[in-house]
């Protein structure tokens, strides 16, 4: 439905292009008034969803100059050129709006984490220890509270731990 766009002449093309990416940035996006008639309801909500998520997903994979152009091959030159030089000029801000949305999902985030490996040497109920222990602490946001959580692992602790991330990491590269 993007080839709704081309009712708008080209020159006007991307004031609108700029407020729909204000709109995928968290800021108020364009008014369907502001556009006159142009458009039917049905047509403008199509359009709008349309422009969105082309911006989200040629921003979100990275996609290079000719991907977009790709995209966006139904539309006339002068209209897609304007789409590519707003999400080019705008790139940086649209992807740290879609981060910032990613990270919403979640009621805690991650700030920070630092590590120390230690040798327990020995126990109150052994006197010849000699175990490696590594506490892991980590510096958590939630609902705009910051929290600290330590952690100490023994070696096969840490090995499971780092096993999950593994497989976490897997699937997050299958996902692009």
């Amino acid at each position: 439905m993007i080839h709704f766009l081309e009712k708008l002449p080209s020159e006007e093309c991307p004031k609108l292009i700029h407020r729909v990416v204000d709109g995928v940035c968290g800021r108020s996006g364009p008014r369907r008034t502001d556009y006159g008639e142009r458009w039917s309801l049905t047509e403008w909500v199509e359009l709008m969803n349309t422009l969105s998520s082309c911006i989200r997903f040629a921003v979100g994979r990275g996609c290079s100059d000719q991907e977009i152009r790709e995209l966006l091959r139904e539309l006339e030159t002068a209209h897609a050129e304007a789409v590519l030089q707003c999400v080019r000029s705008r790139f940086d801000e649209i992807r740290h709006a879609l981060v910032d949305r990613t990270n919403g999902i979640s009621s805690t985030q991650l700030q920070d984490f630092n590590w120390q490996l230690k040798l327990a040497l020995s126990s109150d109920k052994l006197s010849a220890l000699n175990t490696p222990l590594l506490n892991l602490s980590l510096d958590l946001k939630e609902n705009g509270i910051q929290r600290t959580v330590n952690i100490e692992m023994n070696k096969e602790e840490l090995q499971t731990l780092i096993s999950a991330l593994e497989a976490a990491n897997k699937v997050v590269l299958q996902l692009k």
